[in-house]
């Protein structure tokens, strides 16, 4: 390719970066996202601060440490994956079904411009969008940890807000696969939420606790790296607890089942997600750019 090409191209997934980034705030989409948001952090900030449960504020001759990092486990780690999940499909899930639904692919495309440019651009407009919108609750959780524990800041915290963005760039690259799949933008970002919320935690479950098998086909399960930072002892990588009664000596065991759980480490997790991330990344903008549009 010519460098002129490569110019030309770039200014062109600049454009469409800006005209999506901004047109995220004109159609007021953002500030609802943002209004859900705050809210969510609202409700959390009131109930912890009226409420003080032990799992946030930690029990009473605890050491700090461990209460600083049960109090970002669960403020955190608690809610960042549903907020991940929702703002890839509030700004990912119809960025590409509403060309098709909206028709307004049908004077885009036929443009000078590279179909892969309008791809790469909505997707860099919402993660851009949605970055914020992940950085702004990690701002609230930081802000009201600060205010019960002044000056602790555990570098966990840190390594989980890099390891929810690196879940987000996955999860939106999913969610732009759906969305290059369907024509609907109802149905792309509906099939997301299912996904993302329910389908891979059942698919994890079963994988592990049922069959005995790591899921590490899982992005979710990759995912999981973003709370298990946040423990006092990360979680060993399998763990198998075994059901059943004793029987005759303190030695003999009948054990009637046993039920596995994995965990992804750390290298493991980030693998899966950055795998994701290219497999979904390269899956939408092939379907994207095979896609016709037609009447």
């Amino acid at each position: 390719m010519s460098t002129k090409a490569r110019v030309g191209s770039l200014s062109q997934i600049g454009t469409i970066t800006r005209y999506n980034f901004l047109n995220y705030f004109r159609a007021r989409r953002f500030y609802v996202m943002l209004g859900i948001i705050l809210l969510i952090s609202l409700l959390l900030t009131v109930l912890v601060g009226y409420y003080r449960p032990v799992s946030f504020l930690g029990i009473p001759g605890e050491p700090v440490s461990l209460a600083v990092l049960g109090f970002y486990g669960a403020g955190w780690g608690g809610f960042i994956s549903l907020v991940v999940i929702i703002s890839a499909a509030f700004f990912g899930g119809d960025a590409i079904s509403g060309e098709f639904q909206n028709r307004t692919g049908y004077f885009l495309v036929p443009n000078p411009i590279r179909r892969s440019a309008i791809y790469v651009g909505k997707w860099i407009a919402a993660l851009a969008a949605s970055t914020i919108i992940v950085l702004i609750f990690a701002a609230i959780i930081l802000a009201n940890g600060l205010y019960y524990f002044p000056g602790n800041v555990p570098w966990q915290f840190e390594q989980s807000v890099a390891f929810a963005w690196v879940y987000l760039v996955a999860a939106l690259s999913l969610t732009f696969a759906f969305s290059s799949l369907f024509k609907s933008s109802a149905i792309s970002i509906l099939m997301s939420v299912i996904l993302l919320l329910i389908v891979f935690g059942v698919i994890d479950t079963v994988s592990s606790v049922v069959v005995g098998i790591e899921p590490w086909y899982s992005i979710t399960y990759g995912a999981g790296i973003v709370t298990n930072i946040l423990s006092p002892v990360f979680p060993p990588h399998m763990q198998t607890q075994s059901f059943g009664s004793v029987l005759g000596g303190a030695n003999r065991t009948n054990a009637r089942f046993e039920v596995t759980t994995f965990n992804a480490t750390v290298p493991e997790g980030l693998e899966i997600l950055v795998i994701y991330f290219i497999v979904m990344a390269l899956l939408g903008l092939w379907l994207f750019e095979r896609k016709e549009f037609t009447s």
